[in-house]
């Protein structure tokens, strides 16, 4: 019978308890510290790069990086992520180029991806779509007898979509080796949990299903690894889906385009920036003895150097031909559709393209 975890709706915690994770040596946490780091690189970049006009409208993921982190670090190379545009570097943990997910967000077609190359699926925009597609997967991966699971990523505003009680409901009907990932930050743009739904926790939503939930604080990392690395055992064991929610509050807008000062609580935004994810595993790994100032700024060179390098190779790609737009559009393009090109070319001054 499912139910929550056991504490009801308490958090898990590790770094304020200052306990250690099975499994997790002195190098593995450096990884994992190593990852937050290129993460929280990558989103302060990206933010300047959206100000400097080099990159479109950006999804902010700042102080999410702990759930990123730690939840990829507990799957392997052949576990499959699913994520939504707030994971959308997550393939940088997984060796995808920082320039193709620059790309992404420049609207390039060299932002694309073929998912097998590095088991990561496409970034969905649309809310909750991707928690089906992770289902079917992971289900087809169970049918093949293989062992491999599939993780995918969602905000709290994705339990009010229908795709997401579709898919969930599949995994759990089929046991599909799921782990459904939910990062609450308490905020859907602008709609907090408490006009989303009446439960008293998003967790309660995987009884309904069948399905063994687990809440988490969103902030710790390795509270987050410990229970998303359960789930994956509970998986590959047959033991089918599990529902992660890991809490945190939203410290930044939702994206570039949003102002949260017309809704959002300014004095709670303060008060999380200062306990924010990647300074607390900081100071826990110091207090370890684990990181010094020397390897610190070492991490943090090298994650300010890859980025300085993707946005040059970004930069650097040919404008893709506007042709494309047309080419993809249908099977059996419409006869108008060459003078419609030959029009936006010359609109857009003859040499594009």
């Amino acid at each position: 019978m499912a139910r929550v975890a056991e504490g009801g709706h308490e958090l898990r915690r590790v770094l304020d308890e200052d306990r250690e994770v099975d499994g997790l040596g002195e190098q593995e946490l450096l990884e994992l510290y190593r990852s937050m780091v290129l993460l929280r690189t990558y989103d302060e970049r990206s933010v300047i790069y959206h100000r400097q006009g080099r990159i479109g409208t950006y999804a902010i993921f700042w102080n999410h990086e702990a759930m990123q982190a730690g939840a990829v670090h507990a799957l392997d190379d052949e576990d499959w992520i699913f994520p939504s545009y707030r994971e959308s570097a997550i393939g940088l943990l997984r060796g995808m180029p920082a320039a193709t997910v620059l790309h992404w967000w420049r609207g390039h077609p060299a932002g694309w991806w073929n998912p097998s190359d590095y088991n990561l699926a496409s970034i969905c925009v649309p809310i909750a779509t991707q928690v089906p597609h992770a289902a079917g997967l992971a289900w087809g991966k169970k049918l093949k007898g293989e062992r491999a699971c599939a993780l995918t990523f969602f905000g709290d505003g994705a339990t009010s979509e229908g795709a997401f009680h579709e898919g969930a409901n599949f995994a759990g009907v089929m046991q599909a080796p799921l782990i459904l990932f939910c990062n609450n930050n308490q905020w859907a743009i602008s709609t907090p949990v408490s006009a989303q739904t009446h439960a008293e926790a998003l967790v309660d939503k995987a009884v309904g299903y069948g399905i063994p939930g687990v809440r988490v604080d969103g902030g710790d990392v390795l509270a987050v690894y410990e229970a998303t690395r359960e789930a994956v055992e509970r998986a590959r064991s047959g033991g089918g889906p599990t529902f992660i929610e890991a809490v945190t509050y939203r410290a930044a807008p939702h994206a570039t385009a949003d102002d949260p000062r017309a809704y959002i609580d300014l004095e709670r935004v303060e008060q999380e920036k200062q306990n924010e994810c990647l300074g607390r595993y900081e100071r826990y790994l110091r207090r370890l003895g684990a990181l010094g100032d020397d390897l610190d700024k070492t991490i943090k060179d090298e994650s300010a150097e890859l980025m300085r390098a993707g946005i040059t190779a970004a930069e650097a790609e040919p404008d893709a031909d506007v042709g494309l737009l047309f080419e993809h559009a249908y099977a059996n393009p419409p006869a108008s559709f060459q003078a419609e090109l030959a029009e936006l070319r010359r609109i857009l001054g003859g040499d594009v393209g």
